[in-house]
């Protein structure tokens, strides 16, 4: 029992460096910390963390929770349409359907819920909700393109992320609320707020059940202490499969149009991996306008745009302390396109480095709160979204001068418009084809980190062990809105993986080698949209030529991923995908 007791509280400590480590660089990895390191090398730090996280690995042992590979559920797994068509029917119409729940717990001011997102040792790595500023959702579209091949749903949580395991439970409870309905696919994203409510077990009140549940793997007794709220995850379960229901009860025929428009490095606050030059500037918007709009129908806007819902969820004063419940950005921004007489749907894309810029809608307006921050360029992205597609002008002619003079007194020679200067965007009606191609890919886990919390259980996947190896199954996908391409891609992808860059390449990547898979640009074209934390959160997908779990110059991102695998796994999973619908 001694001998068991020093083995925990080693391991512990060990954890405990290495946790406060990442929480200290995190995202804003320390540059003179990387110079200090230059001389010793990314490579030396990869086998000194690897071989120390490793070693903690070896003396735990495995949970019950890891199954074998012959044991392979793959219950609630939608392939997508029976087939691929090129034209639709002349009788064919799209059809929408849209419903919105909320997902803040009523009882969070008598019960500990904790927020996703930053790890802080200052509030000691628990970041326990105080506050609720606006709210967290589940949304969700219904779409049927009239060709008999079955309803696609598409469900966005605000929530940092769903694991699989998490959303085929989703997928259940919506097949049996619905047992004789045909699907195409039960898609769910995330928004991947980081002041949401944590759904995958790893920003809890870590350390007690870290120490518990190795107490009990070393002891081989009771149950893993899951690191996630299971009561939680069951009303976001309840709370998404009734909104799907009622999504697909409120399906009416309509239009479906689409604009895309490049929008200023102003509204992107990039931390891109050095080696990393791609930046993804586009805001997509599909437009669903029902042939007749009433009390139950209106129109739907479904806006694509890459970026971390990050600004309430980060701890820098005694007041913003990252205890803050709220949707971001993400929820000002739907406050303003509801607020025109739409339903709102989000997707968000590559976001790997890709944090949010408030810059212009800073505008030295000053906020006391950073919640007000993410309101501001939430409602700025949503003017945004609005107007994509009109001119200056009509803008101009449209625009609440009331408040912007005001704020102009305010913000003084730093203030700016948004849309002075605006070039509007081309919309385009689509066709009503819904083509969905969903395929499987096993990903051997090599992160030692990640290995270490499926064996204490404290993160909801189903986890295969074969030999000495462990691996996840995760679902890639497919998706043509008339001639709109998109990849539905699990976690936060690096941005060359979409549209090519210099990591790909041996002159800019760690490794001095060539990726050797083609990007999502070069498989499908260079139009194609992302729509990431889809059906899956995995943390980061690196390319493999530039993976170094080494905390530094640029290699943070590994320390939550799957590991050097990830990246081309996914990759040649789609370059089978574009095989087979070529």
């Amino acid at each position: 029992m001694k001998s068991i007791s020093k083995k925990i509280l080693s391991v512990i400590l060990a954890l405990s460096m290495i946790f406060g480590c990442a929480a200290s660089m995190g995202a804003n990895a320390a540059s003179s910390a990387s110079e200090f390191f230059t001389d010793i090398g990314v490579f030396t730090l990869d086998k000194l963390l690897s071989g120390l996280i490793g070693a903690i690995n070896a003396i735990v042992p495995d949970s019950k929770e890891i199954m074998k590979m012959k044991d392979f559920n793959n219950d609630y797994f939608f392939s997508g349409t029976e087939t691929m068509l090129d034209e639709a029917d002349d009788e064919a119409k799209w059809k929408l359907g849209f419903s919105k729940a909320s997902i803040v717990p009523e009882d969070w001011q008598t019960k500990n819920y904790y927020l996703g997102g930053f790890m802080s040792m200052s509030n000691g790595m628990s970041n326990k909700v105080e506050e609720v500023v606006d709210g967290v959702d589940v949304r969700v579209i219904a779409v049927d393109d009239g060709s008999g091949r079955g309803i696609s749903v598409f469900a966005n949580v605000d929530s940092i992320g769903m694991s699989n395991y998490d959303i085929r439970n989703i997928r259940k409870a919506l097949v049996e609320l619905l047992p004789d309905v045909k699907f195409s696919t039960i898609t769910v994203t995330a928004t991947h707020v980081h002041s949401g409510i944590d759904t995958q077990g790893l920003w809890t009140n870590l350390f007690p059940k870290l120490l518990g549940n190795m107490a009990k793997a070393f002891l081989h007794v009771g149950e893993m202490t899951p690191g996630v709220d299971t009561e939680y995850l069951d009303f976001i379960t309840k709370q998404a499969s009734t909104a799907m229901k009622e999504a697909i009860e409120n399906m009416t025929e309509g239009t479906m149009t689409y604009a895309v428009k490049e929008l200023s490095e102003e509204y992107f606050n990039n931390k891109n991996r050095p080696s990393s030059d791609s930046l993804i500037q586009e805001m997509a918007r599909f437009v669903f306008t029902p042939d007749v709009i009433d009390d139950t129908h209106r129109k739907t806007m479904i806006v694509n745009y890459s970026a971390h819902p990050d600004i309430t969820g980060l701890a820098v004063s005694d007041v913003d302390n990252g205890r803050q419940l709220s949707g971001d950005y993400v929820y000002s921004m739907g406050q303003t396109i509801e607020a025109a007489d739409y339903n709102f749907m989000f997707f968000n894309g590559a976001i790997a480095g890709i944090y949010t810029g408030r810059h212009p809608a800073s505008d030295g307006v000053p906020t006391e709160r950073r919640w007000m921050e993410a309101s501001r360029i939430g409602k700025e992205l949503g003017q945004i979204a609005l107007n994509l597609t009109n001119s200056e002008e009509v803008i101009r002619k449209n625009a609440d001068w009331d408040t912007i003079n005001k704020e102009m007194e305010i913000g003084g020679e730093y203030y700016t418009l948004w849309f002075e200067g605006w070039e509007p965007a081309t919309e385009k009606e689509l066709d009503p084809i819904l083509n969905v191609k969903i395929d499987q890919v096993k990903i051997k886990v090599t992160n030692p980190l990640i290995k270490l919390v499926g064996k204490l259980g404290l993160v909801n996947y189903n986890v295969y062990k074969e030999g000495f190896n462990y691996y996840i199954f995760v679902e890639i996908g497919y998706l043509e809105f008339g001639d709109v391409k998109a990849v539905m891609m699990p976690g936060e992808i690096v941005q060359d993986l979409i549209e090519g860059g210099s990591s790909l390449f041996a002159d800019g990547s760690y490794s001095g080698k060539d990726f050797g898979i083609p990007c999502i640009d070069d498989l499908f074209g260079e139009d194609t949209l992302c729509f990431g934390l889809a059906n899956d959160a995995i943390g980061y997908v690196v390319p493999d030529n530039d993976y170094a779990l080494a905390l530094i110059a640029g290699h943070y991102q590994e320390m939550i991923s799957l590991g050097k695998y990830a990246g081309s796994t996914i990759m040649n999973g789609f370059v089978e995908i574009a095989k087979e619908v070529a």
